[in-house]
């Protein structure tokens, strides 16, 4: 069994806080790059997930939601792996470690950025934290479409060039899309599950049925606003190559019944915005 706390760090979810960032770097290739922004915003990135993960942990550890019985991994605080106060300290570590580092590149760039970062740390916690999270309001999916998708990409971009344009607002709406995908199969996996403890996800609310349909719009979306930049960059449509992977993943969505079947569907997915990430990034190099 991997050590606990790499375990909570939910190292499969970590995708979603790298492809924004290289996409946003990426784009800026053409005109300018410097290493450290790029690598202090992968840092910001990587500490949020990292930390919304041991929150969220936390948070649905302590309302008793993420019991033995949950169809997902096994939870630090549910699963009985660690005390409460340990998941909630580790949370804060990274909370810490992505404000520090914010305000380091705020001061290298816009302390502009020091009021963005505070509201991502802010939506962070209270995506499951407080007395009302949003992500039992079925908002999940909006917050991870501004937070890891136009957020994340815009905002590596413009630290290097520090202004905002088409090319990588498009590249972030795909990257968010994305990461709401993976979400909502997660949810439709942890679908009873969240109905018996009334956590409201986008797909309780919305039904299993309407959240499969819902899925296959957000990834063939995706697919067709990456082909949008290639009005700037002719070599994405690399892209093209994950059309395979993209037509399984909905197959296995739309036909997936059992934990089985959810956790397979979790898996191609995953792969599916890796994929992307990587034919995007060097798409974008190449035409640089």
């Amino acid at each position: 069994m991997p050590n606990k706390w790499i375990l909570g760090a939910r190292p499969k979810t970590l995708p979603a806080a790298i492809v924004p960032v290289a996409l946003g770097t990426a784009a800026s290739f053409e005109e300018g790059f410097s290493p450290f922004p790029a690598i202090l915003c992968l840092i910001v990135a990587l500490a949020l997930q990292m930390g919304v993960n041991y929150a969220n942990d936390y948070s649905d550890g302590v309302r008793g939601n993420d019991g033995l019985a949950r169809t997902g991994p096994t939870r630090l605080v549910g699963g009985g792996l660690a005390p409460a106060s340990q998941v909630l300290k580790a949370a804060l570590i990274m909370f810490l470690i992505a404000a520090l580092s914010g305000v380091y590149l705020s001061t290298i760039t816009t302390l502009w950025l020091i009021p963005v970062g505070l509201i991502c740390i802010l939506g962070a916690w209270f995506y499951t934290g407080g007395s009302k999270p949003y992500g039992y309001r079925g908002l999940g999916e909006v917050s991870v479409f501004i937070f890891f998708g136009l957020i994340a990409t815009n905002g590596s971009f413009f630290v290097q060039l520090e202004r905002l344009a088409i090319e990588p607002f498009l590249l972030s709406c795909v990257t968010g899309l994305l990461s709401c995908a993976l979400l909502t199969v997660n949810n439709l996996r942890d679908h009873e599950n969240d109905k018996k403890v009334q956590k409201r996800t986008l797909s309780v609310l919305m039904g299993e049925r309407a959240s499969r349909k819902l899925f296959g719009v957000m990834v063939i979306l995706s697919l067709l606003l990456s082909l949008l930049v290639c009005l700037w960059h002719i070599w994405v449509l690399l892209v093209l190559i994950a059309i395979p992977l993209l037509y399984r993943s909905i197959k296995i969505v739309y036909e997936a019944h059992d934990i089985k079947g959810w956790n397979s569907a979790l898996r191609v997915v995953g792969a599916l915005q890796i994929s992307f990430g990587i034919l995007l990034t060097a798409g974008l190099l190449i035409s640089s």
